[in-house]
């Protein structure tokens, strides 16, 4: 199943133009990583497909639906750049912190506290959170803030997360840690993870999608394909860095 479609969708900020002519289908079960260099358009994108900026031509959908017309946003999580750069004086518990992602939901439904509470513990358990939940959240490691804020994103049960950059700043180990993760909630929960880097070196062994920006899409498909593809070849020729790993 298509969960987003974008057709000739171009964007131009101040007459400079930033996007040209994409066309890209993220399906159901996609592991897929976005890259390019800085000042590609891969924020710009997403911030298309969510809505918040409009496109100057081209048509989007999601879950069928253009963005205007589609109010399901629980069905999407995202985590931008920057979420884990926490104030260490922010005044908010971990729990705190996740339940927020409810609020407008539970007061159309009318939700009780207590499944709030509830579904609160089981996004932070299946990050492996699950006893941080009084922890102050800017007491919190960079790795561990970056899994309370999957949680919250993870908390209305979406089908499809975009994580803008998520790895800034932290270590290779917690770097490797936080991919298991997400690699998890690809196979064995059948999220579908759309992952917005910079660096090609975010390509792993969980990725099996890859979509290279450039202003103009240069590459989307299979990540095995791609490290055999012109594009990675123009990438290595730059000096920009990848790990491939094979499956």
């Amino acid at each position: 199943m298509d969960l987003v479609a974008l057709r000739g969708v171009s964007f131009a900020y101040s007459g400079a133009p930033v996007l040209l002519e994409i066309d890209l289908v993220i399906r159901e079960g996609d592991f897929l990583a976005l890259i390019g260099p800085n000042g590609s358009g891969k924020t710009t994108l997403v911030k298309i497909i969510l809505g918040l900026i409009e496109p100057s031509s081209g048509e989007v959908e999601i879950f069928g639906r253009p963005p205007a017309e589609f109010s399901e946003w629980g069905k999407i999580g995202y985590v931008p750049q920057k979420a884990t750069h926490v104030d260490p004086y922010f005044p908010a518990s971990v729990e705190e912190v996740v339940g927020m992602a409810l609020l407008a939901r539970n007061r159309r439904r009318g939700a009780r506290g207590g499944q709030a509470r509830a579904e609160v513990r089981r996004a932070l358990e299946t990050v492996g959170m699950g006893g941080f939940g009084k922890a102050s959240i800017g007491r919190l490691s960079g790795g561990q803030q970056q899994r309370v804020f999957i949680a919250r994103a993870l908390v209305t049960s979406p089908r499809i997360l975009f994580l803008d950059e998520p790895t800034t700043g932290v270590d290779a180990e917690t770097q490797a840690s936080f991919y298991d993760l997400l690699g998890r909630l690809n196979r064995d929960e059948g999220l579908t993870i759309v992952l917005i880097t910079h660096d090609i070196g975010i390509v792993t062994k969980h990725v099996n999608r890859v979509a290279c920006l450039n202003q103009r899409l240069v590459y989307h498909g299979d990540h095995e394909d791609f490290c055999r593809s012109a594009a990675f070849r123009d990438m290595i020729g730059r000096g920009d860095h990848l790990i491939s790993h094979e499956h």
